[in-house]
């Protein structure tokens, strides 16, 4: 009877070890998070000054731990919606000496835009691209780059390849 409690006991002491250890872990280690909020006016050169060649992007980039998530959001001038792609897939790396990010997008999702003549050239190439290397590799590499960073106005200037697009980001915490 004696030894059943204090195996019982040292079980439970076990437990409760096994249990703190885990927690303080993910206290001391927080897996790397990266939320972006980014924006840019695209002009497409080919339809000169018309208003139907700009349009506006939105860009929500979330990875966490290995997960990321990628929403493109495209908007006319009057502020109605040209069309949307939705992106998951998982970091690849990060190089810290070139402060870029790498992706690997695994499954896509666009929104049908009635009016496919007024989808943006952005979001045409984006989907056309990201179509290829998703039917004949599996996966569509990007990478984000940063160019200019300003921690202390959570803000940055990122390179978006292979689209080849700069955009302003708001740096979300």
């Amino acid at each position: 009877m004696n030894r059943k409690l204090l195996w019982g006991v040292n079980s439970i002491i076990l437990v409760l070890l096994v249990i703190s250890i885990s927690i303080s872990y993910r206290y001391l280690n927080p897996s790397e998070t990266l939320m972006l909020n980014c924006s840019s006016e695209l002009f497409d050169r080919h339809k000169g000054d018309s208003d139907k060649g700009r349009h506006y992007l939105l860009v929500d980039v979330i990875a966490k731990g290995k997960q990321a998530q990628f929403n493109y959001r495209y908007f006319n001038l009057d502020g109605s919606s040209a069309g949307n792609i939705r992106m998951k897939g998982s970091l690849l790396n990060y190089d810290s000496d070139a402060n870029k990010y790498s992706f690997s997008v695994k499954t896509k999702e666009e929104s049908e835009v009635e009016d496919e003549q007024r989808q943006p050239e952005h979001m045409q190439y984006l989907s056309y691209v990201s179509s290829f290397n998703l039917d004949n590799k599996g996966m569509h590499n990007l990478s984000i780059e940063t160019l200019d960073l300003d921690e202390q106005k959570d803000y940055a200037i990122v390179l978006f390849q292979p689209s080849n697009t700069v955009c302003g980001c708001r740096l979300v915490h």
